[in-house]
């Protein structure tokens, strides 16, 4: 199930986000003394991160880590732990525990085992996953096509960390798995565009979970947020 919530533009977003991602690890923190968050990458979030970046909160009391990243290492343009690096865990924040996927092997599947070790270590569930979602219907690495996408993108998989290959997914991935995601105390999805709230609605008023894989996470028992703006 899920919560829409439309702002007026991606300023008024991130802050949003921002304050519901800080409420959730500050409850957390009160409850445990630590939390854990996940982050997602690629465009949408800079803005998002560039807020949290500033916002005053316990910080040595959170641990940062990824919802996915792909296979490249932390100074290729496209690493998630490098966008993670430049626009959050800066000043202030530069020395906070981040956790990055990536290890340096040639591929996600020889890392698996070790960094299933080391998530599983991080004070769960996850006192907050801040998701993006594709114009496909994708979400974390969970990608329509994916070599690995049933067993990711399951209510039952076993695992909490899998490699993941599509051919829209460009380089290798590795990726968080469905149940680790749906554990989490609060799920945020953060779309923006025309074109991605098309792509949403067409999330909802379907259920293959393999065409978009997002519908996984939105019609499950657990409460999704969805943050939008044009």
């Amino acid at each position: 199930m899920y919560e829409f919530q439309e702002f007026e533009n991606g300023a008024a977003l991130a802050d949003a986000l921002t304050v519901e991602v800080a409420g959730a690890l500050a409850h957390t923190i009160r409850l445990h003394g630590k939390a854990a968050l996940a982050l997602s990458g690629g465009k949408t979030p800079v803005r998002f991160l560039e807020a949290m970046s500033r916002y005053r909160m316990p910080w040595n009391d959170v641990v940062v880590t990824l919802v996915d990243e792909r296979w490249v290492p932390e100074s290729h343009e496209r690493s998630n732990a490098g966008l993670a690096r430049r626009h959050l865990l800066k000043g202030p924040l530069s020395n906070i525990e981040f956790v990055p996927l990536y290890r340096p092997v040639p591929t996600p599947e020889e890392a698996v085992a070790e960094v299933g070790k080391v998530i599983a270590d991080l004070p769960l569930p996850f006192a907050a996953v801040v998701l993006g979602m594709g114009e496909d219907g994708h979400t974390a690495s969970f990608y329509p096509g994916g070599d690995n996408l049933a067993a990711a993108n399951s209510p039952d998989c076993k695992v909490q960390v899998m490699a993941i290959r599509a051919p829209a997914a460009i380089e290798p991935r590795i990726t968080l798995t469905l149940p680790l995601l749906l554990a989490a105390d609060s799920i945020l999805l953060h779309i923006e565009g025309e074109e991605k709230r098309a792509a949403f609605d067409k999330a909802v008023a379907g259920d293959d979970t393999l065409e978009m894989p997002v519908r996984s996470l939105l019609k499950s028992e657990k409460l999704v947020k969805v943050l939008w703006c044009p």
